[in-house]
């Protein structure tokens, strides 16, 4: 893997502004709930049997997707701050009921899929909102490393997450999960009351139809030369290497007879890899050619790809998720500040929704087609053709000019 840029000396970097670690510190305590919750509302849903269970995972997926590129043009009209405080509200109140309810009546099944239903709805307006954020509250010479600390605050969240949701579920059920995540929402929601964005940024006209908005999100993107091939690489991405961890892995796991607790360690030295790289770039910012450190990620991570296919031993598969992890965490950390720095001001909301409908649409597909060839030709063949896949998305990445050559501003 290519070695980050050392041109400026680290004491010269300023300190990121307290605003914005005040609502990173508030945005990740809310992701571990939501981890928790998810956990929760998973477990739940799996007493009722797997129809349940895919339905409420279907109730969150649906709504989120049909409504994200909506969501994107609201935040743009009405400001992500605005969007974000109206949407912990919402879910404040919601988990509370939830716990109430859950409390009295038990975990029903229509109980679990309202629930989803909510999530999945604000969700496709929170999600925008929050990826356009740190344009607001951070200057463009500090994204880079902002975005890298953001990265390794989810990645950190979500490795907790299941865990701490088992130790709740256990002790408490689903209404202490649900009231651990109101109190997350609580504290997020009185960060963002008190933090305000440091740098105005143009809203789309008050004129212009949310629907239309939306339209024109998609074409601004699909336009320009710089965020088209970011978006195409970001769908390579999704598509091709996560499925490798979260489906793959399991499934190559099973074969060698090695159990869940090696499957574990495999994800966790994934997790491990991708929090050690955003916490170096966090440190120390990324490469000048930021377009050339993303197509570099992707190409690192392919011989992890290719050992945790092949591996003969669980300490190889493990060593091969720790590369995964970092290639990844490489490529997440170059493309976040490339996509944020090139979105037009009043598009900010708009075309982060397209980024998270590319990778959710991206995602479906690799997991529906890599668990299929998995289970007509075997898990190591499914995980090898992501290794080439992902390679050849990073060797596209460098040849590409508007990626190649692309610097951090």
């Amino acid at each position: 893997m290519a070695s980050l840029d050392t041109a400026r000396p680290v004491s010269a970097r300023p300190a990121l502004p307290r605003a914005y670690l005040f609502w990173l510190v508030g945005t990740r305590a809310s992701l571990l709930g939501d981890a928790v919750l998810h956990f929760a509302l998973g477990w739940a849903a799996s007493a009722h049997g797997g129809g349940t269970g895919a339905l409420v995972l279907t109730a969150i997926t649906v709504p989120r997707t049909l409504l994200l590129l909506v969501g994107g043009a609201v935040g743009d009209r009405f400001g992500a701050r605005r969007v974000m405080i109206t949407g912990d509200a919402v879910m404040l109140t919601a988990t509370l009921v939830l716990a109430l309810v859950g409390l009295r009546l038990g975990a029903s099944p229509w109980l679990l899929v309202v629930v989803a239903v909510i999530i999945g709805t604000v969700d496709a307006f929170y999600l925008p909102a929050t990826g356009s954020m740190p344009r607001r509250l951070v200057g463009k010479d500090q994204l880079p490393r902002a975005l890298a600390l953001q990265q390794a605050g989810g990645q950190i969240a979500s490795l907790l997450g299941a865990p701490v949701g088992a130790v709740l579920v256990a002790a408490a059920g689903l209404t202490g999960a649900a009231v651990a995540d109101a109190g997350t929402f609580a504290i997020v929601l009185v960060v963002l009351v008190c933090v305000r964005p440091a740098f105005d940024v143009e809203r789309s006209p008050r004129g212009e139809g949310l629907l239309a908005g939306a339209v024109d999100g998609v074409r601004t993107a699909v336009g320009d030369p710089v965020l088209r091939p970011a978006l195409l690489l970001t769908a390579a991405a999704a598509g091709l290497l996560l499925p490798v961890v979260s489906l793959l892995n399991p499934l190559l796991a099973r074969e060698h007879g090695w159990g869940a607790g090696t499957a574990g360690l495999v994800a966790g030295g994934q997790s491990l890899g991708m929090i050690a790289v955003a916490l170096v770039v966090s440190r120390r910012g990324t490469m000048s050619r930021i377009g050339r450190g993303a197509a570099l990620g992707l190409c690192a991570s392919a011989p992890g790809i290719a050992a945790v296919a092949l591996a003969d031993t669980a300490a190889v598969a493990v060593a091969g998720g720790i590369v995964v992890g970092a290639g990844s965490g490489m490529f997440a950390c170059h493309i976040g500040p490339l996509v944020l720095t090139n979105i037009p001001d009043t598009h900010l909301a708009r075309v982060q929704s397209l980024l998270v409908l590319v990778q959710s649409l991206a995602l479906v597909v690799g997991n529906n087609a890599l668990g299929a060839l998995a289970d007509a030709q075997g898990a190591p063949l499914a995980a090898t053709v992501c290794a080439v896949g992902v390679c050849a998305a990073g060797i596209t990445g460098l040849v590409l000019k508007p990626i190649r050559r692309l610097r951090r501003k």
